[in-house]
């Protein structure tokens, strides 16, 4: 499967290939979007450890986006990619896990010592 940014025929030589940009105005476009909507969750919402887990769903959605198309990892194998991704699954199920633990933790010591 050939890159986005690659030409679809071949050069005869001495030739200069046409930009490609439609691809990174695309990718601008997705990335900003998701940044977008993590500004609106961030200050719109009072902290809890929904807003914190979305926060950090999107933020992870983002690195996935960034990961698949500029270091290529959406045209690896399978193989590959379910070694990527299962350990992070993982870590972010550990995230939230954490985040509502330590929530939990610090509503009952401020109780503790009111």
């Amino acid at each position: 499967m050939s890159s986005p940014a690659a030409p679809e025929h071949a050069l005869a030589p001495g030739e200069i290939a046409k930009p490609n940009t439609a691809w990174i105005w695309r990718v601008f476009g997705i990335l900003v979007g998701i940044t977008g909507v993590e500004f609106v969750f961030v200050f719109l919402m009072h902290p809890s450890t929904l807003r914190n887990s979305i926060f950090i769903v999107l933020t992870i959605l983002k690195a996935f986006f960034i990961v698949g198309e500029f270091m290529h990892l959406k045209h690896e194998t399978k193989g590959l990619i379910w070694t990527i991704l299962v350990p992070v699954a993982l870590l972010i199920w550990l995230l939230v896990a954490l985040i509502t633990e330590g929530s939990f933790i610090g509503e009952v010591l401020e109780n503790m010592f009111k």
